[in-house]
């Protein structure tokens, strides 16, 4: 099988030749495994890692609001972040100045200068799909259109908790600039991709360690609407809907299915209640996971042989389909790499330590 072939099968929750790969990894580890093999490019690494998909997004061609005082980078939306060091080998941006804290009237919604989806060249995304026509093609990501997080990094996570579960005129108004500019970016996409594109991704953080992060009334009333219209235009376009949710969603599955999510990306296996093989009894037949294997305990803190043992558990678990091999996460920049490389072993069915021991150019 093609990986095209290989992920739309285990998709379809048939029986693919081998369970399909995916990764998610910080800028560090990245830069780790790359050394670790000698590679020049992330290109190189996706292969040696055996990974089935790739993404194909349009390039932004936009200006970006200048970078406010004290801050190190700003993003399209005015919010000014700066790069923080964790202690742990890496730095993330954490934002600093929230530019759409300081909107407080509908009038002032409109008078923002929103970013556009103008601001993307959609050029050349059918050529990139055909250069990869070989893989399962995606478009999106997590952060499309992420409510939560995307619009708390410009407003603040106490205010957009708050907009939401009040339903805030001006929150709410903010909220849907938001989800409109991405649903735009991921039409325009699907529609200079030809058909050429397999899953759009999306994301939105509907659990915590506990449970879902809002009652069922606050989820049907603001999210379900606001999602499932970005799951209606993938399937308009003839691609599977991806969804990327943190935390314990076990709850909220039945009603993702309804929404007609074909995958639920980030599985975290750590949560009390997230139990891979309760999940796949109760869900596994209607909706496909992608991760579950533990990048909160096991990856960073096992033996190499404790992630082998999750590996091949995941492995076994799903060999009829319904998964996509992956880190429930992004794997961490002081993750050891031979565990990350061990888990890939599994996958691929190599010997222990063939790519462990492994340098080539």
């Amino acid at each position: 099988m093609t990986s095209k072939e290989r992920v739309l099968t285990a998709v379809a929750h048939k029986t693919p030749d081998r369970i399909p790969i995916q990764t998610y990894l910080t800028p560090e580890i990245e830069q780790a495994l790359m050394d670790h093999f000698g590679l020049a490019r992330p290109e190189q690494l996706l292969d040696q890692l055996g990974v089935d998909l790739r993404t194909v997004n349009p390039p932004y061609t936009g200006i970006l609001p200048p970078v406010p005082e004290g801050c190190d980078c700003v993003d399209e939306w005015g919010a000014g972040f700066v790069m923080f060091d964790h202690g742990h080998g890496g730095k993330y941006k954490e934002p600093r100045y929230l530019a759409l804290a300081k909107i407080t009237t509908l009038e002032e919604v409109e008078a923002y200068p929103w970013p556009s989806p103008d601001n993307f060249d959609y050029s050349g995304i059918e050529a990139r799909c055909d250069a990869l026509k070989d893989y399962a093609v995606c478009t999106g990501s997590a952060g499309m259109p992420d409510i939560v997080n995307g619009v708390s990094r410009g407003r603040g996570m106490e205010q957009v908790l708050v907009d939401i579960v009040t339903q805030d005129p001006v929150g709410t108004a903010i909220i849907d600039k938001r989800c409109d500019y991405f649903f735009e970016i991921a039409r325009r996409t699907l529609e200079a991709g030809k058909g050429k594109i397999d899953i759009l991704c999306i994301g939105e953080d509907t659990g915590n360690q506990l449970g879902p992060m809002f009652s069922f009334d606050v989820f049907d009333a603001f999210f379900r609407p606001r999602l499932k219209r970005y799951i209606d235009l993938a399937h308009d376009f003839g691609c599977k809907a991806m969804m990327h949710s943190c935390g314990n969603t076990r709850r909220l599955q039945s009603r993702f299915i309804e929404m007609g999510l074909d995958i639920l990306d980030a599985m975290q296996p750590e949560p009390e209640g997230m139990d891979p093989e309760e999940l796949k009894a109760e869900n596994g037949a209607r909706l496909t996971f992608c991760g579950l294997i533990s990048t909160q305990k096991t990856l960073p803190f096992g033996t190499v042989e404790e992630c082998r043992a999750e590996a091949r558990h995941r492995l076994n678990l799903f060999k009829n389909g319904g998964y996509i091999f992956s880190p429930a996460h992004c794997i961490q920049a002081d993750n050891p790499v031979e565990n990350a490389l061990a888990i890939y072993e599994e996958a691929l069915g190599f010997a222990p330590g063939t790519l462990i021991n492994r340098l080539e150019a």
